[in-house]
């Protein structure tokens, strides 16, 4: 099951949302994965992706994007981020090209991220789907909340976060731009969107009652 699943939204801002990822199995090419997973990252970084990092050393927000090369390890996760599913297609065709011998993820809406790998010459393997949120789901924020916290397939981006940046974008003391960075600085895997962030910071700054 992957951390980047549960990801909400509507159609239209998902559209802009695609995280790719690869990792080694355990007991199967786990040794010696590093230099490849290193290799898949250093592939990633020629698409420009708005995020990227290490499950095991951190976001390139947070501790920039020569720590995450250097800390990369056999049992690392690499991800990148993308708000375009061609810019995706061509990165995959790339990928299948290296033939690195790591799984390789992608996150998005399945529609589009079956037409990325279509359109690399491959065939998915397997699809994961997210059957929501059950229980006391009174209990939860405003759904718009959720859009953004749930970038962050750990809980590393606090409802309350979002709240404070929210209002510091209202008053003008920050742009939306600036708060996603912030709140994608707590994503240690490096998975939120953060320009997806700013534009729902944005809508909700200017949609939220108290808003000037």
């Amino acid at each position: 099951m992957t951390h980047t699943l549960h990801r909400a939204g509507t159609v239209e801002s998902l559209e802009r949302d695609y995280v790719v990822f690869a990792m080694a199995a355990q007991g199967v090419n786990r040794d010696g994965a590093a230099e490849k997973l290193r290799k898949f990252l250093e592939t990633v970084l020629k698409y420009n992706p708005v995020n990227f990092g290490d499950m095991k050393t951190g976001n390139a927000i947070s501790v920039g994007q020569e720590k995450v090369l250097e800390g990369i390890r056999d049992n690392s996760i690499v991800h990148g981020v993308f708000t375009d599913a061609d810019t995706v297609a061509r990165l995959l065709n790339e990928l299948k090209e290296a033939a690195l011998g790591m799984s390789v993820v992608v996150t998005g809406l399945l529609d589009h991220a079956d037409k990325c790998c279509r359109e690399a010459g491959l065939q998915r393997h397997t699809v994961e789907c997210s059957l929501g949120i059950w229980g006391r789901t009174d209990l939860l924020p405003e759904r718009e909340n959720l859009e953004i916290s749930t970038m962050c397939g750990h809980g590393m981006v606090s409802f309350k976060l979002v709240d404070h940046l929210v209002e510091k974008v209202q008053k003008g003391r920050m742009t939306p731009k600036a708060a996603a960075r912030e709140l994608a600085s707590n994503c240690h895997c490096g998975v939120v969107n953060p320009e997806r962030a700013a534009e729902l910071l944005e809508k909700m700054a200017r949609t939220r009652v108290g808003a000037e």
